[in-house]
């Protein structure tokens, strides 16, 4: 009597790709037809919770697509919760079996140094040292030559396009810093192109706070948030790296910003939805505005404060903003502005190329004072900021070309320009360019501040075009062994 053949069905999320994938893995040595499934669910593509505005955009989603229609390819070559809840009660209706596998992290949930993750540190920096010296990475899972095929009969189908899911093709910006697309193959161009090509890793802890170029910083983390990356993958080779090419504090720092990805989604588990509580994970009470007035100034990119206008509209044009940028607009929104904090997360989700869900909301509630930082009150000085990261205004002038003509710093405190100044630069204040919405009075004591040079400030450079020098800095294998006598 013939058995019948066991058919797995693989339900794919933050997950598309063929690398280190242990679901993959499971059913390539547990059945003889595998179902590679991804939903696309259409509460994504509606509004969001609070503020209803729209939850998934077009670089995003095509961002996906792409990463959907190149792990298909690679296929034949060789709210979250919500849909994985629903498939598995389908499965126990059906009596089919639910074999579930933890993924999303570099550490796995199961090999951390807590009893439970109720226990888990409520200050990253606890959690870090905790991580760093009581667990371990574990080893990549082996990709297979060819997955095995679909059940006989079954087709794959049609991807939607970007129409069916309520969106346009958005338009290249050839200034973007991201012009990349989706998908594992892109994923991997890009880390040799990084890592091996150019060795920019190298120098990643000195160049990550640019703002114009593609390579000031890894650009890794879209990837990351659809899982066509392993975060286990990049320790991987930043450990090849380090003993093939050089081991310093910037390749220790790749690992150390993984380190906050893994956090963040350890927080999240603990907190659940208290991540997009107005009170935050610390239930504070905040009397914060809702002045869509102001909102819709921040989003648009014209409040009146270049710094953060010039963020925000590389942000609509592109998906992408840098970490600098993002630190800056999610403070003046919160800080300066005052306005919820949970306007600012949802634009960035419907926005952001690389949004990941908790760390998105992690973010966003640190830079509110209602998570997981122990300083409250930080808060940044835009105009310092400006002049620390964009010294010659560079960037500003690359998104605000109403300002193209304000030479050098000046560029970022517009308003403290005489008539006659700005009339030379063709600017008009309240006209062609707006007055700030609001003024910090600690904004005046960089106002008129000079560079230290003449040229682009050298936090954004470039990365080394040769291969470094091999040197006796500290890399990962420092900061991840017990024993620091390397």
């Amino acid at each position: 009597m013939c058995t019948p053949a066991r058919t797995v069905i693989c339900l794919l999320r933050n997950d598309l790709r063929l690398h280190d994938h242990e679901v993959l893995h499971w059913a390539q040595s547990n059945a003889e037809h595998i179902v590679p499934l991804y939903c696309f669910d259409p509460r994504h593509y509606l509004g969001t919770s609070v503020y209803n505005l729209p939850k998934t955009g077009p670089f995003r989603l095509r961002f996906l697509l792409d990463s959907v229609k190149d792990l298909r390819s690679s296929l034949v070559a060789s709210e979250e919760r919500a849909v994985e809840r629903a498939v598995k009660d389908v499965c126990v209706q059906m009596k089919v079996k639910v074999h579930t596998c933890w993924g999303a992290t570099l550490y796995h949930r199961d090999d951390l140094p807590f009893p439970h993750l109720a226990r888990l540190p409520d200050v990253y920096t606890q959690f870090r040292k905790a991580v760093e010296t009581q667990s371990r990475v574990r080893p990549l899972i082996v990709s297979p030559d060819q997955l095995r095929p679909l059940p006989p009969g079954l087709e794959e189908g049609a991807l939607p396009t970007l129409e069916d899911l309520g969106q346009s093709e958005p338009v290249a910006d050839p200034r973007s810093a991201f012009p990349c697309r989706g998908g594992e193959s892109q994923a991997l161009a890009r880390l040799q192109h990084y890592f091996w090509d150019t060795d920019a890793v190298a120098t990643y802890k000195e160049t990550r706070n640019g703002l114009i170029g593609t390579d000031y910083s890894t650009k890794l983390a879209p990837w990351l948030a659809m899982g066509c990356l392993s975060p286990r993958y990049v320790h991987h080779q930043i450990q090849q790296y380090e003993s093939q090419r050089t081991a310093n504090q910037s390749t220790y720092w790749v690992i150390f910003e993984l380190l906050w990805r893994d956090y963040f989604k350890f927080v999240g588990v603990k907190y659940g939805n208290r991540l997009f509580h107005i009170r935050g994970l610390q239930d504070k009470s905040i009397p914060w505005k809702k002045d869509m007035a102001l909102f819709n100034a921040w989003k648009e990119g014209r409040t009146g404060v270049p710094f953060v206008d010039a963020n925000m509209r590389e942000l609509a044009m592109t998906g992408f903003m840098s970490n600098r940028g993002r630190q800056n607009v999610a403070s003046f929104l919160t800080k300066d502005l005052c306005l919820d904090w949970r306007m600012g997360a949802e634009w960035f989700e419907y926005l952001l190329v690389d949004h990941d869900v908790c760390s998105n909301y992690g973010n966003w509630l640190y830079s509110a004072g209602l998570g997981n930082d122990p300083r409250e009150n930080r808060k940044f000085n835009m105009i310092k900021q400006g002049l620390d990261y964009d010294s010659n205004g560079d960037y500003v002038r690359r998104w605000l070309p109403e300002l193209r003509g304000v030479g050098g710093g000046d560029v970022h405190t517009p308003w403290t320009l005489s008539s006659a100044a700005l009339a030379h630069a063709q600017v008009s204040l309240g006209d062609g360019y707006p007055v700030p919405v609001v003024m910090a009075p600690e904004w005046s004591r960089h106002a008129g501040r000079k560079p230290s040079d003449s040229g682009s400030s050298t936090r954004g450079r470039k990365g080394p075009s040769h291969t470094p020098k091999r040197h006796g800095d500290r890399g990962v294998d420092f900061y991840f062994s017990k024993s620091k006598n390397l």
